[in-house]
């Protein structure tokens, strides 16, 4: 069995694939295969996650590259970016886990979320893609430019826009 327990550096060649939906890449223990059928014991630090395009270090040297698996998700589209901004309001009120692209937001599919999208004037598509949701504030900001700041805990600066 192939075990995993960190990250390694993005880029580079890589040996093997996991290709994962989003549920399981939000595990740090994690039994599985690659793409090639090797099995994967994954024994990550606690509350590590696993996004597309991260690579892995197994413990004998090989390096693991992880894809995220297209999924059932709704693609959320409005004519209106006010009203865009409005529905992702109202599903992040809900704690949903949200993707961001231009023009659109993209949810795991339910059909109870794809009715309050339409009632808000939004279109939800049905389709498969991979998923991969904003971390969240307190999520993981292994992708953010080596300028930005990984800020933690409760800012208490607030700034006011006219």
């Amino acid at each position: 069995m192939l075990t995993i327990q960190q990250k390694a550096r993005h880029g580079g060649a890589w040996q093997a694939e996991l290709v994962l939906p989003y549920e399981q890449r939000q595990k740090c223990r994690l039994r599985t295969r690659t793409t090639g059928g090797e099995e994967v014991g994954l024994f990550l630090p606690r509350g590590q996650s696993l996004r597309h395009g991260d690579i892995l270090l197994a413990d004998d040297g090989r390096r693991v590259r992880v894809t995220a698996m297209p999924e059932a998700v709704l693609q959320v589209e409005c004519g209106d970016a006010l009203q865009l901004a409005r529905i992702a309001y109202h599903l992040g009120n809900r704690h949903v886990p949200l993707q961001l692209g231009q023009g659109w937001l993209r949810i795991a599919a339910d059909d109870v979320l794809r009715q309050m999208v339409e009632g808000l004037g939004g279109t939800a598509v049905p389709m498969q893609a991979p998923f991969e949701p904003e971390p969240g504030a307190y999520g993981s900001h292994a992708h953010a430019p080596p300028e930005a700041p990984a800020h933690r805990g409760i800012i208490h600066q607030y700034v006011s826009t006219p």
